[in-house]
């Protein structure tokens, strides 16, 4: 049922305070010394009016902005200060045929608002249209929705702008990203102190930096902090956007995430990563808004031009393209909307800090009228930008709509989520057949999608799990998705998840079906950690954090999705620390080109081998049951004085035990063993190493496992047995 309340009178104007036309720039609200200039953009308005609010949202007055320069409407207050609340009403036609939406019995948000106040309260005011009225004739809603609005508020960033930026400035090549969310991560943290559970400031504390430190990460990418609403479908299952998919303000961060009323704390944040050496990368959604599909609520962009900022159907302007799946496709192609686009991350990079973005759906922002296109506008202004062309840029490299999937595609700037890299990487530690080829190329860096135009092995972002789908407990835990919670029958999220339960659906204490899963866990976060290419971890995956098989968690603000840091498998953590020290030890492992055939022995390489220590011919390659293989990765001379070093990974992804034969590569001494899947000690290993010992063909590096006619020499090795899916990584000098 709807309530009607009392609009502002449009003809009242702030008492004693004086109105200048102001600049048309920047955009948004501007503090200066004696006042503030308000500018926004709308190329269809007919008239755009200031709303100024008293300290509670409350005592609407309004002011008629009056000057216009090219599309921009814009006007100085005298006597506006920082800390003032408002927003607009913008004025023009009506006709959802023709794609315009206007209506000025709403209260709009400015899409520069670097902060909002109070949230949104559910009410059918929101909504531009009558609720009951006909999907095809929308009758023009005249209720108020002020009262039910979040209000935008004016801030001096000016402080801000003059802190200097300390940047750890780490190549993307060393790069190891955590993925985490703010809220997630702290909230159920008891040595973070109450106040601050679940906010940037949590984020940010002492015990928190130090746990990831520790661990050894070197980055953390944080899904979406800009302000988000609640889908309406959500609410009415007394769910909500936990992921925070759904933005509304580009320059505003959540107010949930932050603890006290000033957006300086997520500067505050960033500065306490940097100081650890830790950068921040933020997940940013600028391929849709809040305002959903042609029958969403009025809360910002719709009601101030919707024509220009919403990519409408073309034949019928009531209906916006949907190459998100979330109901509305926000229009990049329009320069004032790309103009926004830019002002909002070079705000994040040059007033907030932060050090790179990950885009979501990034298909959308690279799709022209006629599909998508690695030079299209938006790439462009990115490369020429002085400012964002030197942060880290990661895509998400599809989206639903035509010719959506386009890994691999996007310019050199870029680095992309590897998603085949994921599966292929579940796929063959499950077991599957057929997979070594497939596994090779992708541990390699995934060259047959990057290597192009001067892309490096950076440009793949390599993940095992990600905040969309199955944790790595998970993963090992469930054969099917569990999703109930989410109250769409368990319909949603992804139906195949290449996952394997061992015996089990979930939770046991059979040891044996335990002792598997901890050893599969182990063994993808190996895998991860010393393939080429820049890992990225999701938070709580070293700590064995479970989502009770849900597997897609989005609407999950609670337990399922929080980490629970009283229930923590610390000897994971311990093992992904270990890993993490490894691969920063190695440079072999995060190399800046793609290593091919080494070209003189001692060089940069790769070299495959059967189990049987020999170099892998053609045809085993084929073998279509074969799950086992070895590969020997070698590093040049490392300044000052070091000699060359060569890492030897043997993996089992087999159900059964088989012995393996270690390589005799000439000029280097035993294999020293580091890690290893089983959880032997080193000394353990090295006894069994001198138990047995086989003859093995010697290979020079230089004379490479390509030709199966080559007669090898031969010398006597060692052989060990690993059990079915483990592995074992040593390591060895010149």
């Amino acid at each position: 049922m709807s309530t009607v309340h009392a609009q502002a009178d449009p003809e009242i104007t702030l008492e004693n305070r004086n109105l200048s036309a102001g600049k048309p720039y920047p955009l948004g609200a501007t503090v200066a010394t004696n006042g503030v200039n308000f500018a926004l953009f709308s190329a269809n308005a007919t008239k755009v009016v200031l709303c100024i609010f008293d300290e509670f949202g409350l005592n609407e007055q309004q002011i008629c902005l009056t000057q216009k320069t090219r599309q921009i409407w814009h006007g100085f207050i005298e006597g506006i200060t920082a800390g003032t609340l408002y927003g607009y009403r913008v004025y023009g036609p009506f006709e959802p045929l023709l794609g315009h939406r206007f209506n000025h019995h709403k209260l709009l948000l400015d899409p520069y608002a670097k902060q909002l106040l109070g949230g949104l309260e559910p009410n059918d005011a929101n909504y531009g249209y009558v609720l009951d009225s006909n999907e095809s004739d929308l009758s023009f809603c005249k209720i108020d929705n002020a009262p039910f609005m979040p209000k935008c508020v004016v801030i001096d960033d000016s402080a801000l702008k003059q802190k200097p930026i300390n940047r750890p400035n780490i190549p993307l090549e060393k790069t190891i990203i955590y993925e985490a969310h703010v809220k997630g991560f702290s909230v159920l943290n008891h040595e973070v102190d109450d106040d601050v559970k679940g906010t940037f400031a949590g984020l940010a504390s002492k015990s928190a930096i130090q746990y990831l430190s520790q661990l050894g990460v070197n980055c953390i990418e944080l899904l979406p902090i800009h302000s988000f609403f609640n889908e309406p479908f959500l609410l009415e299952k007394q769910l909500s956007n936990y992921w925070g998919y759904n933005s509304i303000g580009f320059f505003a961060p959540n107010p949930s995430y932050l603890s006290g009323d000033t957006v300086a704390e997520f500067r505050e944040m960033v500065d306490t990563f940097h100081e650890a050496n830790i950068e921040v990368i933020l997940d940013v959604v600028y391929n849709h808004t809040a305002e959903g599909n042609r029958l969403g609520p009025t809360l910002s962009f719709r009601g101030i031009d919707n024509a220009s900022y919403y990519r409408l159907v073309s034949n019928d302007q009531r209906l916006y393209i949907n190459d998100t799946g979330c109901g509305n496709t926000f229009n990049s192609n329009h320069p004032q909307v790309l103009q926004l686009i830019m002002d909002s991350l070079r705000y994040w990079v040059e007033v907030m800090g932060v050090d790179g973005f990950r885009f979501d759906l990034a298909s959308c922002l690279g799709r022209e009228t006629y599909g998508f296109d690695p030079g299209c506008g938006f790439f462009d202004a990115l490369s020429q930008d002085p400012v964002l062309c030197q942060v880290k840029l990661i895509a998400e490299p599809w989206d639903i709509g035509p010719g959506g999937y386009q890994l691999g595609n996007y310019p050199i700037a870029f680095s992309e989520w590897n998603d085949r890299y994921r599966d292929t990487m579940r796929r063959f530690w499950r077991g599957d057949n057929g997979m070594l080829p497939e596994f090779a190329r992708r541990f390699h860096g995934s060259s047959d999608f990057f290597e192009h135009h001067g892309r490096n092995p950076s440009a793949s972002i390599n993940f095992i799990t990600s905040h969309d789908g199955f944790t790595l407990n998970d993963l090992v835990s469930y054969q099917h998705r569990h999703n109930l919670a989410n109250g769409e029958d368990n319909r949603d999220g992804h139906h195949e998840n290449l996952s394997h339960n061992y015996g089990v659906e979930g939770e046991t204490d059979n040891p044996d079906i335990l002792n598997i899963r901890s050893r599969q866990q182990r063994n993808l976060l190996t895998t991860l950690m010393l393939s080429q290419g820049v890992p990225m971890l999701l938070s709580g995956d070293e700590m064995g954090h479970s989502q009770q098989g849900n597997n897609n968690a989005y609407c999950q603000d609670n337990r399922i999705c929080w980490i629970d840091w009283q229930n923590i498998d610390w000897s994971l953590v311990e093992f992904t620390a270990e890993l993490i020290k490894v691969r920063k030890r190695f440079p072999i492992l995060c190399h800046r080109e793609f290593i091919h055939q080494p070209e003189a022995q001692y060089d940069n390489g790769f070299i495959w081998y059967s189990r049987h220590g020999e170099p892998m011919a053609k045809r085993q390659w084929s073998e279509f049951e074969a799950r086992t293989l070895a590969v020997v990765l070698t590093s040049k001379t490392q300044p000052p004085h070091q000699h060359p070093k060569a890492l030897l990974l043997l993996l089992n992804a087999d159900e059964k035990s088989h012995q393996f034969v270690l390589p005799v590569i000439d000029g280097f001494n035993q294999w020293q063993p580091l890690i290893n899947t089983q959880q032997l000690n080193n000394a353990d290993i090295e006894e069994l190493l001198e138990q047995s010992k086989v003859k093995v063909a010697i290979t020079a590096l230089d004379d490479a496992a390509t030709d199966d006619n080559k007669q090898p020499s031969f010398a006597c090795s060692h052989q060990l047995t690993l059990l079915g899916r483990s592995l074992m990584l040593f390591h060895a000098c010149h």
